[in-house]
């Protein structure tokens, strides 16, 4: 029995050294509980022996997308006015040589190619002004680009280059079924870096009366956007892409976290219109409008606030034509109710000039039916 205990604790012994010996110089080797004595969350170990490859977050969407995305490098050649009196040589005299030699200005955006022929969309103030458009590939290849259109009213531009064989043309998503809190990449050219990827969520959706564009309905992604990244893509977790990449909130030029992308059915709405036609063709009634307040629901007198209130109506348009007043009540167009100045734009605007529409209207508190002729919106003045 003695000789039993004996061996017993000269075991118990001989299993403590080894146990200070690898506390000591392997405590990777022990447990973690062991280690430190609490319980931690297990970590992920190396890759499984099959082969198979851990997850990856956004990479797949990324690979996906970015052969799309490409750099648009502008050049506008600004030319300075000529002095009238510059051959005179008394003027030259006492203000000496004046330099009329036309100055270059050069800028960068981003692009989206949306079909394997060569057409890329953009914003149209990327291209705006450019006398020279040269476009960047990921893949290195550079060709230039000349303006098929563009639309300032949605800030979108659609350009073709000739390059042989297929160009990787982005596939488009379904904006309508994205939500807040969705994630997504902006993909672009910030400040002429190169191909970048940022990554955030959808902050908000239809966002409007920010006054960037006449028609604003953005998605707001908190993905940093910076100069540069204008007509890049907004992709979603699928690498389809969503958005447009148009604006950001800055005071400073940087990014905030506040950036608006043009949603990817308004872009290819747009974009057909100015492939087959070379510009966008939107309905018009000429009336102007006020959103109702509680104010004026009383003042009106009105049941409650649907509608909108005519405010002014354009001599000889389709509006004063179909019998349309100032102080009527717009309820709505074809039986699409209106009760924004963002409803009835959009509304007008889809409808085909020379199309007939049933306009509901409440005139002095009583009902009224009327019949217009829409018209052919005029194009935005210059700015």
């Amino acid at each position: 029995m003695r000789k039993h205990w004996l061996l017993f604790t000269q075991t118990v012994t001989i299993a403590l050294a080894l146990l200070f010996i690898v506390h000591t110089l392997k405590p990777e080797l022990l447990p973690s509980a062991a280690r430190n004595g609490v319980v931690t969350l297990y970590e992920s170990g190396s890759p499984a022996a099959d082969g198979s490859a851990p997850l990856k977050g956004m990479s797949i969407a990324a690979k996906k997308a970015m052969p799309s995305v490409v750099n648009i490098f502008t050049s506008t050649t600004i030319k300075t006015p000529v002095n009238p009196f510059l051959d005179d040589p008394r003027f030259r005299f006492f203000f000496g040589d004046q330099d009329s030699t036309p100055q270059q200005s050069s800028s960068l955006g981003s692009g989206v190619i949306v079909s394997s022929d060569g057409f890329i969309l953009t914003n149209h103030h990327v291209v705006e002004a450019a006398d020279q458009i040269e476009v960047a590939l990921a893949d290195g290849r550079k060709a230039r680009a000349h303006v098929i259109g563009s639309d300032p009213e949605t800030d979108l531009a659609v350009i073709k280059v000739e390059l042989p064989g297929g160009l990787p043309a982005v596939t488009f998503g379904h904006p309508e079924t994205v939500h807040i809190g969705d994630m997504v990449l902006a993909i672009g050219n910030p400040f002429g870096v190169g191909q970048t990827v940022t990554m955030g969520i959808i902050s908000a959706l239809k966002r409007d009366h920010l006054g960037l564009n006449t028609f604003e309905n953005f998605i707001q992604t908190d993905a940093a956007i910076n100069p540069g990244n204008s007509g890049g893509a907004l992709v979603d977790s699928n690498g389809n892409l969503i958005g447009i990449n148009s604006a950001i909130y800055s005071p400073n030029g940087g990014s905030l976290g506040i950036g608006f992308a043009i949603p990817a059915t308004t872009a290819k709405k747009t974009m057909e219109q100015i492939i087959q036609n070379g510009s966008v063709t939107r309905g018009w009634i000429g009336a102007g409008i006020q959103e109702l307040t509680p104010a004026l629901v009383e003042s009106f007198k009105l049941p409650d606030a649907n509608g909108v209130l005519i405010t002014e109506v354009i001599r000889n348009s389709p509006a004063e034509q179909s019998g349309i007043k100032t102080a009527d009540i717009l309820l709505s167009i074809d039986n699409h109710a209106i009760d924004n100045w963002s409803a009835m734009l959009d509304t007008v605007a889809n409808l085909p000039p020379g199309t007939i529409a049933t306009i509901q209207l409440l005139r002095d508190g009583h009902p009224v039916t009327t019949k217009v002729k829409i018209g052919k919106r005029p194009k935005p003045r210059p700015q």
